[in-house]
């Protein structure tokens, strides 16, 4: 839309028109006057809205600036947790590795417990079967401990170290004697009866009886 401000072809023609046009002419300068405060107003704002749109951007760009910062500290907290929950992941594997051996050394242990149970339970009737005879020996044995020492038990203990050797020699020496008492029992009562006989015969001498009354009261001095 053309503004209804004459230009110079305009001023020319209204002159060469004559004075009407002149007129009209000096009527029309209030109206370009106001126009061009107008102008000016709109001027002024257009300056306020483009110092405001200024501001607004300098604002922007330094948000966007403290957003990259957040965004950055923001992305390295993510690391940070990710580090954190790969950590987490393998002491979970670990601790479920834990649990694992715990589940079967549970199991083991009871196993072993089930194990006692039944030795438990076989010594309980065992205890039972002993009982009657352990009552009837508690006297004795309360004896025993009482009167038993140190030294005894200490003698007790080497005898029993001492059985294997007793025990081979006993096989190898005793029994075989033993074995031939049955033969020797008929020539040891042959010489009991020459041993009574002879002792007879040497009462009878003279002088024999007294050396061996003598001989007998030595014996007994002794």
């Amino acid at each position: 839309m053309r503004l209804p401000v004459p230009g110079p072809r305009d001023v020319l023609s209204a002159l060469e028109r004559g004075g009407e046009q002149v007129e009209a002419l000096l009527g029309a300068v209030p109206r370009v006057l106001a126009l061009l405060d107008q102008a000016e107003a709109l001027v002024a704002r257009a300056s306020g809205i483009v110092d405001r749109v200024e501001a607004v951007a300098d604002a922007a760009t330094a948000e966007v600036a403290r957003v990259g910062t957040v965004v950055d500290a923001a992305t390295a907290e993510v690391a940070r947790v990710g580090t954190v929950v790969d950590a987490a992941t393998a002491e979970v594997a670990r601790v479920g590795g834990v649990v694992d051996a715990a589940t079967a050394e549970v199991a083991r242990v009871g196993g072993v417990v089930d194990g006692a149970g039944v030795q438990v339970g076989r010594a309980a009737v065992l205890i039972d079967l002993l009982e009657p005879s352990l009552t009837t020996l508690e006297p004795t044995l309360r004896t025993l401990a009482d009167t038993t020492h140190p030294e005894e038990v200490a003698a007790l203990v080497t005898l029993i170290d001492h059985l294997p050797a007793v025990t081979l020699q006993v096989e190898r020496d005793i029994l075989p004697i033993m074995a031939s008492l049955g033969s020797v029992a008929p020539d040891l009562h042959e010489l009991l009866d020459v041993s009574r006989e002879l002792n007879e015969i040497l009462g009878k001498i003279p002088g024999v009886g007294r050396l061996k009354r003598r001989v007998e009261e030595e014996d007994e001095g002794r």
